[in-house]
C-alpha cells in the first residue's frame, strides 16, 4: 500500500532546510531556504534547520558556522536544538538492520574500478549497460545470491563493501503501484505522480564505515521530525522514487513533495559550492543586501523575512 501523506494534528505544515556543511551556501541554497521559510510563514507552520553531516571526511565545523551566519543574515530563524545527522547514527543502523532482516539488502563488494571494467566489457561487445536517471551505470548485483556464510566470510576478510538495496526483491512486496504527491512550491496537496525506483537499480543505503546514505537518512529524519512538505530542488525529483520506496518498506508516512526550479549559471548548469562568486558570503562581502539575494534567487516579493528597501 502507499503510505498516507502526513497531516499534522495542528493542520500546520512542518518544513526543513537541510544543507551539508561541506562548502559555502550559494544562491541555489538561498532559494531553497527562502521558499521553505515562505511556505512556513504563509501557513503558520514551522521552519526547521537540519545539518546533514553524515560525510565526516568532507563536513567541517567552519562550514557549519557559515551556514548559521548566512541564514541569520537572510533573516531566517528556527527552533533549537538543530538536528544533526551525526547524532542519529544508531537510528540509521536500526533501520538498516530491519531491512536486512527482511532480506532486502546485501553487502556489495565490487569497487568502482571493477564496476567500470564490467560496464566497459559489455559495451565494447555491443551490449548497452542500463543507467540510472543521473546517467551512472546500474550496479551489476553479482553478490545478490551469495549465501549468509559466503557474505560473512567476505566481510570477515576485511573486504570493503557497501550495503545495497535489492531493488527487485523490494518491489516484489508492493501490492499497489508506487506514487508520491507532487505539488507546486506554495499551495495544495498536489497530485499523485508515478514513482519508478527500479530505474535506480540496487542503490547504496550504507557503507561499511558510514551507517546511512543520503537516501536512507533523509527519509528517516523527515519522518522523525514530522516533516509534512519537502520543498527542495528539481535535481532531486527523480530520487523521490527511492525515498517513497524506503518509506513503504519501513512503514513511514510520506510528505507532500514540492520540487522547485534551480538557480543556474550562464551555461544553464546548476550552481556548485566550488563557484566562489555565487557564495552568499562572497555576495555579502561584495556589498549585496539580503533583499538583493531574494531577487537574485528568484524569490517572490511577498512574505520575505525582511522588509524591502524604501
Amino acid at each position: 500500500m502507499n503510505a498516507p501523506s502526513r497531516k499534522p494534528p495542528s493542520g500546520k505544515p512542518v518544513v526543513r532546510f537541510a544543507p551539508s556543511p561541506n562548502g559555502l551556501l550559494h544562491l541555489g541554497h538561498a532559494r531553497s531556504a527562502l521558499l521553505n521559510w515562505q511556505f512556513a510563514q504563509a501557513h503558520a507552520g514551522t521552519f526547521l534547520l537540519r545539518i546533514e553531516d553524515i560525510d565526516r571526511e568532507r563536513c567541517r565545523p567552519e562550514f557549519e558556522e557559515a551556514i548559521f551566519e548566512d541564514l541569520e543574515w537572510l533573516g531566517l530563524s528556527w527552533p533549537s536544538p538543530v538536528r544533526r545527522q551525526s547524532d542519529r547514527f544508531d537510528a540509521y543502523r536500526t533501520a538498516l538492520s530491519e531491512l536486512e532482516k527482511l532480506g532486502l539488502v546485501y553487502p556489495a563488494f565490487l569497487s568502482r574500478a571493477e564496476i567500470k571494467a564490467k560496464v566497459r566489457e559489455n559495451e565494447e561487445s555491443g551490449e548497452a549497460w542500463p543507467r540510472d536517471p543521473d546517467g551512472a551505470p546500474l550496479y551489476p548485483g553479482t553478490e545478490r545470491e551469495l549465501s549468509a556464510d559466503q557474505r560473512a566470510a567476505r566481510i570477515g576478510s576485511g573486504a570493503p563493501f557497501a550495503w545495497r538495496l535489492d531493488m527487485k526483491r523490494a518491489l516484489e512486496g508492493l501490492k499497489t503501484p508506487l506514487v508520491w504527491q507532487e505539488a507546486n512550491e506554495k499551495e495544495g496537496d498536489g497530485e499523485p505522480y508515478p514513482a519508478g525506483p527500479a530505474e535506480w537499480g540496487d542503490v547504496i543505503l550504507a557503507r561499511r564505515d558510514t551507517p546511512a546514505s543520503y537516501h536512507l537518512s533523509v527519509v528517516l529524519d523527515d519522518h522523525d521530525q514530522g516533516i509534512t512538505d519537502v520543498i527542495r530542488g528539481q535535481d532531486l525529483f527523480e530520487a523521490t522514487a527511492i525515498h517513497r520506496l524506503l518509506q513503504e518498506l519501513l512503514g513511514l508516512d510520506q510528505p507532500v513533495y514540492r520540487h522547485h526550479r534551480l538557480v543556474v549559471d550562464e551555461s544553464g548548469r546548476k550552481l556548485s559550492k566550488s563557484e566562489v562568486d555565487t557564495a552568499l558570503a562572497a555576495l555579502r562581502h561584495a556589498g549585496h543586501t539580503a533583499y538583493d539575494i531574494t531577487r537574485m534567487a528568484g524569490i517572490d516579493a511577498d512574505l520575505r523575512p525582511f522588509a524591502s528597501p524604501a
